[in-house]
């Protein structure tokens, strides 16, 4: 089982990113799938994520409204739109099942500054 994050970058704020997971080894849309962070001196936390069964979203506080997670069966990917980006959102990116496993996989990093 491998996971792969993409797409991060640095971006001024207000600015947009989208963020993808690709797996291997594994059918995402068997499970259910969340993206999470770690900033900096910080523990990792759960953004958003996405029951695998009936496709229900659950987001954070922080993501509502700012960020969208969607996933692409055809492809196995899951994937993060984020708009509205705070310098606060600064941090590695990564996408795991819910629960999490011990395989994280190689995340993304997120920089917002200006």
């Amino acid at each position: 089982v491998q996971l792969q994050a993409s797409g991060g970058g640095s971006v001024q704020p207000g600015g947009s990113l989208k963020l993808s997971c690709t797996a291997s080894g594994f059918t995402l849309n068997w499970h259910d799938m969340g993206w999470f962070r770690q900033a900096p001196g910080k523990e990792r936390e759960g953004i958003s994520c996405m029951n695998g069964n009936n496709g229900r979203i659950y987001d954070a506080d922080d993501a509502k409204g700012r960020f969208t997670i969607s996933r692409d069966d055809a492809k196995n990917t899951l994937s993060l739109q984020m708009n509205g980006l705070k310098p606060e959102d600064t941090a590695v990116y990564y996408c795991n099942r819910v629960p999490p496993s011990a395989a994280w996989g190689q995340g993304t990093l997120v920089t917002v500054s200006s």
